[in-house]
């Protein structure tokens, strides 16, 4: 797991651990991630390694949620790492105000696309339609609801708001330059295809999904998963939209092209998983590229929110927009077979 430069303070170990059975006294805690919705340590006690998650909403039933699902998905082979049980029989701790869960510390290591081969990549978009159809089996039925998508009214209005911020800065760098050619080219683009603007639909495969599968949430040792983590965004969403959504970021190149012969063979293996059809993935590739093309989600974190960790991302993220609209068939072949 990456070590993280920003620093918190530390979490109140001593308690916690009293509140755990067997788990030994502490010997080191040190961050190795900081994220919007929680922070991770990994915690060192005389009896072994953990990693300590400090939940920073504090909504103690959607903790609790994620952690019967976890638990229930190991039960079906699926690789996670569900928390450890505190003396009461409980997941989910509070001190001080504050929700910490504690996890088995999972060694592995992260592999993008280009270190998986085809054959892995196959694998992969197996394990995610693993994810899905369990899911279905493990949580409440859930509700069909209405997914809209994004208005290029409201998508112009931001392009000139981030143009002004971009152009403004002082001094400007390299990334201030890409960043105003990507807003007067997507622009362009979403002026040349906004009647491709995708209607208001109910999907009738919507199910619960990860949230955030993606590189960084899922821990390989070797060649094998050995864990997904990170499912605090748990949640009811159309299931096809998560798989593409996935592959765009596993297997986009530094310059924005995917890999194609690895997409199809994920996709592939997805469809056959899940029991998804065809047209359930091509409906979702255009669902995500529409959401691709109105998407400034990095910049606004740097220019609104002052926040550069999602700088490096960049460079890849807009120049896939562009490329996918221009190779918008292909890519659904991919994905649809």
């Amino acid at each position: 797991m990456p070590r993280s430069s920003v620093l918190a303070p530390p979490p109140p170990v001593g308690d916690l651990l009293r509140r755990y059975r067997d788990t030994g006294d502490p010997l080191s805690c040190e961050p190795v991630a900081q994220g919007l919705l929680n922070h991770g340590y990994r915690l060192v006690t005389t009896r072994g390694d953990y990693f300590l998650k400090h939940h920073l909403d504090g909504d103690r039933d959607t903790i609790r949620r994620q952690h019967r699902a976890t638990r229930h998905l190991q039960a079906f082979g699926v690789p996670v790492a569900p928390p450890v049980e505190d003396t009461q029989g409980g997941t989910v701790t509070v001190i001080g105000g504050r929700c910490y869960a504690l996890h088995p510390w999972i060694e592995g290591r992260h592999r993008d696309g280009a270190q998986l081969t085809t054959v892995e990549s196959r694998r992969l978009g197996a394990l995610l339609g693993l994810v899905h159809t369990c899911l279905d089996r493990v949580m409440e039925e859930a509700d069909r609801r209405t997914h809209d998508c994004a208005d290029p009214a409201d998508t112009f209005a931001l392009i000139d708001e981030l143009l002004t911020l971009a152009r403004g800065r002082r001094p400007r760098d390299t990334f201030d330059v890409l960043a105003e050619h990507r807003l007067v080219e997507r622009r362009a683009l979403l002026e040349r295809h906004a009647h491709r603007r995708p209607p208001p639909v109910t999907e009738p495969a919507t199910g619960w999904v990860h949230g955030d599968f993606h590189p960084l949430n899922l821990l390989y040792r070797g060649a094998e998963p050995a864990a997904i983590v990170d499912w605090d965004r748990l949640a009811v969403q159309p299931r096809a939209e998560e798989a593409v959504r996935a592959a765009a970021i596993f297997f986009v190149r530094p310059d924005g092209e995917l890999e194609l012969a690895k997409v199809r063979a994920y996709a592939a293996a997805y469809r056959e998983a899940a029991g998804a059809g065809a047209e359930e993935l091509a409906a979702a590739v255009h669902r995500v590229w529409w959401e691709r093309l109105n998407d400034f989600w990095i910049l606004r974190w740097r220019y609104q929110r002052h926040d550069r960790r999602a700088d490096p991302q960049f460079p890849a993220a807009s120049a896939l927009a562009v490329w996918w609209t221009k190779e918008y068939e292909a890519v659904c072949a991919a994905f649809a077979g």
